[in-house]
């Protein structure tokens, strides 16, 4: 019978195996055990990750590759751009063979008099791929409208933009050096706003309203009485507001806390119904000595 390896002895199969004595004590001069490793001595459970081609042949032809690649972009030069240029267009007739087609724009917060400007300024066509609209850029020329503070555009698949616009405010109607115009809260001009058209706004005349009307304004605004009244209100040497009435009268504020003095002509209003019972002039730029014209002492 032929022999039968085992662990590397052969025994013959005649002879029974000699099974060896356990150890009585612990065996001296014996090192700590290891566990075994594979063939390639990477331990047992890593011995199935595959390992990266290092070779000097995979490197050269990794090296050649990337070369070859390089050498093709710089070749196609501006023929990338045009390949590319072509694929969006590619993509952009499959997105309108799906339907996903531009055919509603709905602009929302306009005023009718902004409503022909902001439409002149989308520049979008129907029919077009809606996925391809550029929404930063619509943005920006909705924005450039003098009208618009800001927008927002959303796109409602498969085929709506929708524009929300908020305007600037229209405080008031502003003269200097021979110009009039609309201007919003902050002093800006609205352009492309008809002066005009703005009869119930307050006037502010002469250098510098435009920057100081966003203060006097609502406090004028909150006097009924007194707006009913108002012609125009007229900055002085940039510091200070004189309040010229319809009738030909003017209030002189001062220039710190006008609305302390305003408070002031109210309570004597309260009193003597002085707005009612006319006056030429009061000067309230000194709180302690407020001084009145009425009509009838220029009699």
């Amino acid at each position: 019978m032929p022999a039968v390896v085992r662990g590397g002895r052969r025994q013959s199969s005649s002879q029974a195996p000699k099974r060896a004595a356990a150890p009585k004590g612990p065996a001296r001069g014996r090192g700590p055990q290891r566990r075994p490793q594979s063939a390639s001595g990477v331990p047992g459970k890593l011995a199935a990750i595959g390992r990266l081609d290092l070779s000097p042949r995979a490197v050269l032809i990794s090296i050649a590759a990337g070369t070859l690649l390089l050498v093709g972009v710089m070749a196609t030069g501006s023929r990338a751009e045009r390949i590319g240029a072509a694929f969006s267009q590619g993509m952009d007739g499959v997105t309108a063979g799906m339907g996903l087609k531009l055919q509603k724009v709905s602009i929302e917060g306009e005023s009718p008099e902004a409503t022909l400007a902001i439409q002149q300024a989308v520049q979008l066509s129907a029919g077009q791929a809606i996925t391809s609209i550029d929404l930063d850029a619509l943005r920006e020329r909705v924005q450039a409208v003098g009208w618009v503070k800001e927008a927002r555009i959303v796109r409602l698949l498969p085929n709506t933009l929708v524009i929300q616009v908020v305007e600037h405010d229209r405080l008031a109607v502003w003269q200097s050096a021979g110009q009039v115009v609309v201007i919003d809260t902050q002093g800006q001009v609205i352009h492309g706003a008809d002066p005009g058209r703005y009869a119930g706004l307050p006037l502010v005349v002469g250098r510098g309203a435009d920057e100081a009307a966003g203060e006097i304004v609502p406090l004028i605004a909150q006097r009924p009485r007194l707006m009913s009244r108002m012609d125009a209100l007229v900055r002085v040497d940039g510091r200070r507001w004189d309040l010229r009435l319809k009738d030909g009268s003017v209030i002189l504020l001062p220039a710190r806390d006008p609305e302390a003095a305003l408070i002031q002509l109210d309570a004597l209003d309260q009193r003597q119904r002085l707005l009612d019972l006319g006056f030429t002039r009061i000067d309230l730029r000194v709180p302690e000595a407020i001084t009145v014209r009425l009509t009838a002492d220029d009699a």
